[in-house]
């Protein structure tokens, strides 16, 4: 190889690397931050072209209809309504999808939240007692999704994934709650006329949704409605994008959709006309929920602009020993860090633990306490809703103060983190587990559970841990996972892994004779010898290619060929493909381990992950039932 073909070989795989880094959310809390850095260094350098730069005016409209505010302001309430669209699509998913399925968790969530927002609220109350400052109580209530998101980013090899839909549920309890008192407490005298017409907008879009009426465009117009009639009623306009982004259902993709795309895109690619072509594109859009194509459309707009663009306006403060000397001593800095610091975990962990006594044991986290206590922790970090609060409760000084306890909150939330999951993992193996995951019962996905007669199993029949694999034979990332599979299996001894079909005959024509082929070798105890072949030979799964792999293994021919020609095994086949409907799968291959879907990639370091965590579990409930 050449220098220069070393060179840009190099150069390909640092840009691949640096996209992957953006992509996730460490790297877009790690914008945030230089967003910040940036916004600081600016406010440093010459503070008053920081500021006259958001008071320049933009002006919307025409006439007696217009909307003239600061370039501040269109980015907190305009822009920032996008932000808040994306908050609630998460936060709809999980609960129609994810972890929010389980309606005592919602409540759990919803208790955690308002716990974790009530505490700090008191703790700076109590700190500015007697002080003209106390009115800005709501500083100190509401966690920042991005940073608390991108911290857990960071920790999340020590805490389980479920940890993700809990710190979302609290965030999202924060910003609507935050919301309510900035429409109530921080805004001027409401004009009723203007709130109304807001609220009928989005009882709109909730009747269209309700209808199931598809059009994009009406619900952006209504949208668009409510935010400006909330914005004339003296409201902030941000709660209308959490409002809305909570309308959207989330659901599987359903496999008649998906196959209803398939033909349409075929009849494109025999006819490639443009009408044919509107058609194909209609069909694969809406075999995807509204909710999860609205996501994939908005989510890099809000990381990687609109966040960081926020940030830039609002978190510029001049920094100096004399400053930050005031700051640290006056009960606006103290109260919104204390809140932040110790009030968050308090609430969190406190109100959780009320929920348990009070309700008996019928209410209780869905992980352990050492993850409640981490995501208390974690929750501590202030940004987007406190600065936009500081904003309306503040001005000069004390707005200087606020904003710099905010800023130091993500240092606070960060050391906290760092100190709490750092003593999780100091714990005895089965202790940290037990801390981590806690015992109570976990949410189901898979269906039809395994069947040690019926369904196909590698592995210790007693093992801890059980991966359910629907796959088709002919689908080239099954091809990719069995790699991954195999070197898992090879790995794990305590674990048994399970196959299903699910052939897409729509996209792969073979994949159902194939999967008929390989039951009619288990017919002749071979099933696991032509799966392993069908799966290395993917570019050739015809008749004569199969009746092949069955001379190849040393199989009946003839009996084998007879059960293909009669489609022996169609039945089984159907019944693997009706428990995986009945599981809502829809793609392949989707894995389950031990009957809770695996969300995300399937390569070696993701499932063994997945799979170490499923065997804490194991260990954690077998624990429980001795004592």
């Amino acid at each position: 190889m050449s220098h220069n073909e070393s060179d840009a070989r190099f150069t390909a795989q640092s840009a691949a690397r640096w996209r992957s880094f953006l992509q996730t959310e460490t790297g877009s809390a790690a914008l945030l931050l230089a967003m910040v850095a940036a916004a600081l260094l600016w406010a440093n350098i010459d503070v008053r072209s920081y500021t006259s730069a958001w008071e320049t005016h933009f002006v919307i409209g025409f006439d007696a209809f217009h909307l003239s505010i600061t370039l501040h302001e269109w980015i907190n309430a305009g822009l920032m309504s996008l932000f808040f669209f994306v908050i609630g699509l998460e936060a709809r998913r999980e609960f129609d999808m994810g972890a929010l399925r389980d309606r005592r968790w919602v409540l759990l969530s919803t208790i955690a939240g308002l716990g974790s927002m009530i505490v700090p609220a008191l703790i700076f109350v109590a700190l500015n007692a007697g002080h003209g400052t106390v009115h800005g109580w709501g500083v100190a209530m509401s966690s920042d999704t991005a940073f608390a998101l991108g911290i857990l980013a960071v920790f999340g090899r020590r805490l389980p994934a479920s940890l993700r839909a809990f710190i979302l549920s609290i965030s999202v309890v924060d910003d609507l709650v935050a919301l309510v008192v900035i429409a109530v407490f921080y805004s001027d005298s409401i004009h009723l006329p203007a709130l109304l017409v807001a609220v009928g907008a989005l009882l709109s879009i909730l009747l269209l949704r309700m209808l199931k009426v598809r059009g994009a465009v009406y619900c952006a117009v209504l949208s668009v409605v409510a935010w400006i009639s909330l914005h004339e009623a003296g409201v902030d306009p941000v709660v209308t994008g959490l409002a809305v982004g909570a309308l959207v259902v989330a659901y599987p993709a359903p496999r008649e959709d998906l196959e209803r795309a398939s033909r349409l895109f075929r009849l494109f690619r025999e006819q490639p006309t443009p009408k044919l072509q509107r058609s194909a594109f209609q069909g694969l859009s809406a075999a995807i929920s509204p909710n999860e194509r609205l996501e994939q459309r908005f989510l890099p707009w809000v990381s990687y602009l609109i966040v960081p663009l926020f940030a830039l306006a609002n978190a510029g403060i001049e920094l100096s020993g004399e400053k930050l000397a005031d700051a640290f001593t006056s009960p606006i800095t103290l109260g919104i860090l204390c809140g932040f610091a110790g009030g968050k975990l308090v609430g969190v962990t406190g109100s959780m633990a009320a929920a348990q006594i009070l309700s008996g044991g019928r209410l209780k986290p869905n992980v352990g306490w050492g993850s409640v206590t981490a995501s208390g922790a974690i929750t501590g970090a202030a940004f987007t809703v406190s600065l936009l609060i500081a904003a309306l409760a503040f001005e000069g000084k004390d707005l200087e103060r606020a904003r710099i306890g905010i800023l130091a909150t993500l240092i606070g939330a960060f050391s906290l983190s760092w100190a709490v999951t750092g003593f999780i993992q100091l714990l005895p193996a089965t202790r940290q587990a037990r801390a981590l995951l806690g015992n109570s019962e976990q949410l189901t996905d898979l269906a039809v559970v395994v069947d040690a007669h019926d369904d196909h199993i590698r592995g210790p029949q007693k093992a801890s841990v059980t991966v359910v694999e629907y796959g088709d034979f002919a689908c080239p990332y099954c091809g990719q996972a069995e790699q991954v599979v195999r070197e898992l299996l090879g790995a794990e001894t305590d674990l048994r892994y399970v196959w299903r079909h699910l052939p897409l005959t729509d996209v792969h024509p073979n994949a159902q004779l194939a999967a008929e082929a390989a039951e009619a070798a288990a017919q002749q105890g071979r099933f696991w010898e032509m799966h392993d072949l069908l799966l290395n030979r993917q570019d050739a799964l015809g008749g004569e290619d199969l009746l092949r792999y069955a001379q190849e293994l040393g199989l009946d021919v003839e009996r084998f060929r007879r059960a293909l020609e009669q489609h022996v095994s169609a039945r089984r086949v159907a019944e693997d493909v009706d428990s995986a409907d009945l599981s809502g799968v829809s793609g392949t291959p989707t894995f389950f381990i031990n009957g809770r879907r695996h969300h995300g990639a399937y390569d070696i370091a993701s499932l063994t992950r997945a799979v170490q965590l499923a065997r804490q579990q194991v260990l954690v409930e077998r624990g429980g039932s001795r004592q």
